[in-house]
């Protein structure tokens, strides 16, 4: 096996500790992956290791089948949560599976997410799919593609007693799709304890206003600040 830290390696490592840095991390649970360039599978952070504590030596390259071809041990049980959705979404580059409390707690309360902040119009388009085939680990390619079927199109899908999925074309995208799911279930959440939701942007002002908020220099600027916050965190 090659150990040579890999340019990807860099950015799973960045990438899993901004999400850390926005509240992401689950102890040493959740993941981020990078589509290889090369086509030989996807780079994912090690098992035993917390969002914050990834450096590039910590990210192993796990084919299609789950074999660790760069990097030691096995992969993450949940690895087909990745090659299962990249396999079905040629587009996507970068996949993030979280377990962000507030999005279970809101997932528990089956209902839609409303467009009640900037960052929940992000979802408007393609709405919020759920995934239903079960709330247990993701452990076998079967899953994998079932999670890829519900999601569908979506930026994200909600994992009820689980977490959540986000992708994008780059780590830039995905990373912020998970934080801003996080942030409008949060919103919404605090809304509805607070006795209902009576306003909300509609659909299609919702998706017109998401091509302005969320455009692609919006997400590119809020991911250099999430990457900021990770860099000034001390080294593990």
């Amino acid at each position: 096996m090659d150990s040579t830290v890999h340019p990807l390696a860099d950015l799973v490592a960045l990438g899993s500790r901004a999400l850390a840095a926005a509240g992401h991390g689950d102890m040493v649970w959740g993941h981020l992956a990078l589509r290889d360039d090369e086509g030989r599978g996807v780079w994912l952070k090690e098992p035993g290791w917390g969002l914050e504590e990834i450096r590039p030596e910590r990210v192993q390259l796990v084919s299609w089948e789950g074999d660790v071809l760069v990097g030691t041990g096995a992969p993450h049980k949940e690895y087909p949560i990745h090659t299962e959705i990249m396999r079905a979404r040629p587009e996507v580059r970068a996949t993030v599976h979280t377990h962000a409390a507030t999005v279970n707690a809101f997932s528990a309360l089956d209902v839609p997410l409303r467009p009640i902040s900037h960052d929940a119009v992000l979802f408007a388009e393609h709405g919020l799919p759920r995934f239903t085939a079960t709330a247990d680990l993701v452990r076998s390619p079967g899953l994998g593609r079932a999670l890829a079927d519900d999601l569908g199109a979506a930026h994200a899908c909600l994992m009820p007693q689980h977490g959540l999925v986000a992708v994008g074309p780059d780590v830039a995208h995905a990373v912020m799709t998970a934080i801003l799911l996080e942030r409008a279930c949060a919103v919404q959440l605090t809304a509805q304890a607070a006795g209902g939701i009576r306003e909300f942007t509609g659909h299609e002002a919702s998706v017109e206003k998401a091509s302005t908020v969320w455009a692609a220099q919006q997400i590119e600027a809020g991911w250099r600040y999430w990457a900021r916050r990770a860099a000034a965190v001390p080294g593990v």
